[in-house]
């Protein structure tokens, strides 16, 4: 069941101040859970207690405060209440299942909008910030014709690739409705946008308003972050897990060496999902913005700031593994029927568009 708070009874604040506990992985807070009557009795826990209720061999580098993390609980119960955010826990009947089944799923999801999207048919979109415009209108035209078919579009509502796919899909929202001169969007795909920041909390800000129009157009936001929590660094790449676990497959639309939506492919790759990269990826205009990318990384791990993980994780690595190369939406309902390494072999530059 999803949770539209009403009352609030002490499983559900239990269940949400088990969830807040960010030292916990998702088994230990399952753990936890199930050896907890009430949220007093976990706010009256010594973090040692904690760490031994969840079966956690060792002790993390955290401070623990069990009535202040009760209080804060408390409040995101009142907050989702008054902004009719849905609360999905895990063991809820509403819980999207492909999350269910990735190495880490999310313990807790907020949701606003319409929250049944999220067991519909899917595919994530991602990709560099630093988007040309070729790669702008690949994004765009991919998501709005996958909306057309009735798939839903997941991304992470940053700049760039992510905007452009998130556009596409309200752009076939409301090019229907025009067409049908209602705004009831059926017999369309949505949009999903994952945040990494708290679910009252669009970022980056500049985005606010294209937040607002994925609510608008019938989609909906969602956060593993209740109301009023703060944002690390860390957050964005935990959302990338999620971007990739609600879909079968992730399409990387542009993405230079290093790039986050890189680590959103290999997530997806891990947790047994297909991947496939949109031709834009390779053109001549994404070509000229890897190469200064690839120098400036050079010059970073030279100077010991990244890694070699991030130096290494190229497009060609994931084309050598087996990922497909898809032309627009059709191709990669094509790619999705076709046998694993299929079009294995990597391209040659130009090779695409002869």
């Amino acid at each position: 069941m999803q949770h539209i708070l009403t009352d609030f009874d002490d499983s559900l604040i239990l269940a949400l101040s088990v969830a807040r506990i960010s030292f916990l992985d998702f088994n230990q807070k399952k753990k936890l859970l199930k050896k907890l009557d009430s949220p007093h009795s976990l706010a009256l826990q010594f973090i040692e207690e904690i760490l031994k209720l969840a079966e956690c061999g060792e002790k993390p580098r955290a401070v623990w405060n069990g009535p202040e993390n009760l209080r804060l609980a408390q409040a995101e119960a009142w907050q989702c209440k008054r902004l009719g955010i849905k609360i999905l826990f895990h063991y809820d009947e509403g819980y999207p299942e492909p999350l269910r089944q990735i190495a880490d799923p999310p313990f807790a999801l907020f949701v606003r909008g319409d929250v049944s999207l999220l067991n519909g048919r899917c595919v994530s979109v991602v990709g560099t910030r630093r988007l040309s415009q070729v790669g702008r209108e690949a994004a765009r035209c991919f998501a709005h014709d996958a909306a057309i078919d009735g798939c839903n579009v997941v991304s992470g509502l940053a700049s760039g690739a992510d905007s452009y796919a998130h556009l596409g899909a309200i752009d076939a929202f409301y090019e229907r409705a025009e067409k049908n001169g209602n705004y009831d969007g059926a017999v369309l795909g949505h949009t999903i946008a994952v945040l990494p920041s708290a679910i009252d909390d669009i970022v980056p800000h500049t985005n606010k308003r294209l937040g607002a129009a994925v609510l608008q157009s019938g989609g909906c936001i969602l956060s593993e972050y209740g109301p009023g929590s703060g944002t690390g660094k860390w957050q964005f790449i935990a959302r990338n897990r999620i971007v990739a676990g609600l879909s079968e497959a992730t399409v990387v639309i542009e993405a230079p060496a290093g790039s986050g939506a890189l680590i959103t492919a290999d997530l997806a790759l891990e947790d047994g999902r297909d991947v496939m990269f949109h031709e834009a990826a390779f053109g001549e205009a994404a070509s000229r913005i890897s190469a200064v990318v690839r120098e400036d990384l050079e010059k970073s791990f030279a100077a010991g700031r990244v890694s070699r993980y991030k130096r290494e994780n190229t497009p060609e690595k994931f084309l050598s593994a087996g990922a497909p190369v898809i032309k627009d939406y059709k191709d990669y309902c094509v790619a999705l029927a076709e046998p694993p390494g299929e079009r294995s072999a990597p391209p040659v530059q130009g090779e695409l568009f002869t």
